[in-house]
């Protein structure tokens, strides 16, 4: 018997996707604040405080499940979108910025996905949204993500976006794959975690990859993006604070100023 809400699914576009979520009579679906597009008129919104897994009994329980959101970078509140009409209804999310939407069906990926901190987009109704702490101090340090990740589980549907383009990766038992340490959007609980040093002088200098690599080791589930948000903010920011690389000449120059760039 399943504790979460079952609901159908559609994922619309390449680059800016949107999910759009089939719900039936008293089926409801839960997204973070800022993610909604469009309903159909017998949809009912409701904000809830905490995640809406409805697993939090009391005041206290909302205010710790609240807690724990804001901690990971979300609001403190919840949006629930449930069906009060008869028949089949639909409700929208958008992406936030260019990438994929992944579903995940926690129900066969053993009931908890780890995943970076700003990646939940929209779930079932009963998922539960929580905090997952690093257990390694230079995991916690080094691995992009910090201490704290998020946590999703339940045995429902839940949806997570990620920068660029999306690789899932079956990883089996003691195999070993070294990553960039911004390009791990989320796991399996099995997988193991944890940081390396990257060897060689010229490698750390002048390498451009940073200190560590990420070493996520088998088995489970491993799912990476080509751009993460911190990067693409970065080049965004470079490009519009500094010279480009093709502008490191006279011709370049005057290149900029032909095409309006200064």
């Amino acid at each position: 018997m399943l504790k979460n809400h079952e609901i159908d699914y559609r994922i619309h576009g390449e680059e800016m996707q949107i999910v759009e979520i089939e719900l039936d009579p008293q089926e409801s679906a839960v997204a973070e604040s800022g993610s909604f597009m469009m309903m159909d008129m017998e949809i009912k919104m409701e904000t809830l405080f905490g995640d809406g897994s409805g697993a939090q009994q009391g005041f206290f329980g909302k205010l710790m499940s609240a807690g724990k959101r804001l901690i990971t970078g979300e609001s403190l509140f919840i949006t629930a979108f449930t069906n009060t009409g008869q028949g089949k209804k639909r409700v929208s999310f958008a992406a936030p910025y260019p990438g994929k939407i992944i579903p995940m069906d926690l129900r066969l990926l053993g009931g908890k996905v780890i995943c970076q901190k700003d990646a939940f987009l929209c779930a079932a109704r009963g998922v539960n949204v929580g905090i997952e702490f690093q257990r390694k101090l230079g995991t916690g340090i080094f691995g992009g993500e910090g201490f704290i990740m998020q946590k999703l589980e339940g045995d429902g549907l839940a949806f997570v976006h990620a920068g660029g383009y999306v690789i899932e990766k079956e990883l089996q038992p003691g195999e070993v794959l070294k990553v960039d340490t911004g390009c791990v959007v989320a796991y399996t609980q099995q997988v193991d975690f944890d940081i390396e040093f990257i060897r060689g002088v010229k490698n750390m200098v002048f390498g451009g990859e940073g200190l560590f690599f990420a070493v996520l080791r088998g088995p489970g589930k491993v799912w990476l993006q080509s751009l993460p948000i911190s990067r693409l903010a970065s080049r965004v920011l470079a490009y519009g604070t500094g010279a480009r690389k093709e502008e490191g000449s006279i011709l370049g120059g005057l290149g900029n100023l032909l095409d309006g760039d200064r």
